[in-house]
């Protein structure tokens, strides 16, 4: 059985997505289009549009073509829309990092994706320099008044340098069905972490669809706190704010107080938020001291959201709480509840978006499910991924012939056509939303001359959703001799933060005597995580 969305089809342009994200910018002329929440600076509709005008050029006299990547590691910042859509504009690929990431971790995406230039802010310049100078990337830009000072230890140059060109960058032909315009990195359904070609017309397609169900209009004020490196960030906040028109406030970092502070300051209306956020707003004896009665909508993804969870925030705050689902390689959105409360179904993320088609797949038999019967989800619409860079046995493993992208996630459709999530078939681990692939963890474990075998699987925890959790074995190791001795879950778990980004840490450990694992060696993490399951969340 295929479900298709209740919503009309809708036409998709044969434009860039620059194009079509700042069209109307010119015409919105003085109003505000960024607030950087922690200072008020403010970047008007027109600052925007010759701003990016400026870094297009910028950048195309600094040697960035066509199919070139360029890379952006920065916090949320009004510059991160403009060295966005600076590059994106002149036929450029955009891949974005993870602020977190460790110097291993960036250097790994920059010389997976060959990107030509990096550009970050001051804080993060020691990590990016390094990085940058162990790959191909020939240029580092720095944004921000630091810039400057600190662009000179490392051959750095300002970001503002860009802007100071005078001329109109060059005309370049895009293709928007082959051309690719964003490149995160995603773990997928398993494995490390893969290069996403997103085109322009994915992210033009899924700008469209997901607007088409209702979601923010001119009038808004969004407060833009969820990662733009983040496919969610990107295109549901970044990007459709812009295109429609609205004000965003950006937040570098979440701070629960500074968040209120900033609703209540500036009016915020829509806030896109996760369940950890979620969670807070619902519970947190902060919430009651500040003025949040602007808000009329958060709008939760990137991890499945509880139906107690999202009333308890519903009632508190007088909202309405609307749910989506979707991953990077759909650019990303796939399902979305609407925008009348009285057809919401609480803990559903809602019906299949416009051009959409979604199947439920039995998992063991490939047999279609029908109504109320749990089963992967596989889609197919114009937001499906081009492909994993230069990862076709991938591709293929995720994105079959007939287009279908089986998305990992187990769930059911009611009879009235909307969906629930209800478990992971795929290996991630959603820690407050960020992507975990427990692979990597086993091997930073399997480094450790003390760990004989180990795995690692989500356990549920309330305030995160998922915390990443190992089972260890250990060699036999006498105690006594070098005066090391067996080391303790603290000891591992402290060897492997000293590696990972501190998202990707391990919260909780366990020594066991075998992994249990497949004849032919697989780990059978479904074992483990069914045996965590019946002890419940972790406080």
């Amino acid at each position: 059985m295929i479900y298709r969305s209740p919503w009309p089809p809708v036409d998709i342009p044969d434009v860039s997505l620059s194009e079509l994200v700042l069209r109307g910018a010119e015409a919105r002329g003085d109003k505000p289009a960024l607030v950087e929440g922690p200072t008020g600076r403010t970047i008007t509709y027109h600052q925007l549009a010759s701003r990016v005008r400026r870094a297009a050029a910028g950048l195309a006299a600094a040697g960035i073509r066509k199919g070139d990547v360029v890379a952006i590691c920065a916090p949320n910042i009004p510059e991160y829309v403009i060295a966005f859509h600076g590059a994106a504009s002149i036929g450029a690929m955009v891949t974005t990092l993870n602020p977190l990431c460790t110097e291993q971790d960036m250097e790994s995406q920059l010389a997976d994706s060959r990107a030509r230039v990096m550009i970050t802010v001051p804080e993060l310049l020691e990590k990016a320099g390094a990085a940058a100078r162990a790959t191909a990337a020939e240029q580092l830009y720095v944004i921000g008044e630091a810039g400057a000072a600190a662009a000179g230890g490392g051959g750095a140059v300002p970001f503002a340098a860009l802007l100071e060109h005078g001329g109109d960058p060059p005309r370049v032909q895009i293709d928007p069905a082959t051309d690719v315009v964003a490149l995160p990195y995603s773990s997928g359904t398993t494995g490390v972490s893969k290069g996403v070609m997103l085109t322009h017309r994915n992210l033009v397609a899924n700008l469209l669809q997901v607007d088409a169900t209702g979601q923010v209009y001119e009038h808004d004020t969004l407060l833009a706190v969820l990662p733009f490196f983040h496919i969610y960030g990107m295109v549901v906040i970044m990007n459709l704010g812009l295109y429609r028109g609205a004000t965003l406030v950006t937040m570098p970092r979440f701070d629960l107080e500074q968040y209120l502070q900033l609703i209540a300051r500036h009016r915020v209306t829509f806030a896109h938020v996760v369940p950890p956020v979620m969670l807070a707003l619902a519970k947190h004896p902060l919430v009651s001291r500040y003025d949040l009665s602007s808000l009329r909508t958060l709008f939760s993804g990137a991890a499945p959201l509880s139906d107690s969870l999202s009333r308890a925030c519903a009632e508190r705050l007088g909202v309405v709480v609307r749910q989506g689902y979707g991953m990077t390689e759909a650019s990303p959105g796939t399902h979305l509840s609407p925008e009348d409360p009285a057809k919401i179904k609480s803990g559903s993320v809602g019906p299949v978006i416009a051009g959409t088609e979604c199947q439920v797949v039995h998992v063991d038999t490939g047999a279609p499910c029908g109504p109320m019967q749990d089963g992967e989800l596989w889609v197919r619409g114009p937001q499906v991924m081009k492909g994993y860079l230069n990862r076709p046995e991938a591709t293929a493993l995720t994105v079959d012939a007939d287009g279908w992208l089986h998305t990992g996630d187990i769930g059911y459709a009611d009879h009235d056509g909307h969906f629930f999530i209800v478990d992971r078939l795929k290996e991630l681990i959603k820690c407050k939303g960020y992507q975990v692939p427990p692979a990597e963890l086993e091997a930073v474990l399997l480094t450790h001359p003390a760990v004989a075998d180990a795995a690692v699987i989500p356990a549920p925890d309330e305030e995160c959703g998922e915390v990443p959790k190992a089972f260890v074995v250990l060699k036999s190791m006498p105690a006594g001799g070098d005066g090391a001795g067996l080391p303790t879950p603290d000891d591992l778990m402290a060897y492997v933060a000293g590696k990972v980004a501190s998202y990707k840490r391990l919260r909780l450990l366990e020594f066991i005597d075998q992994v249990p694992k497949s004849p032919s060696g697989k780990i059978l993490r479904r074992v483990l995580v069914a045996r965590e399951r019946e002890r419940g969340p972790h406080a």
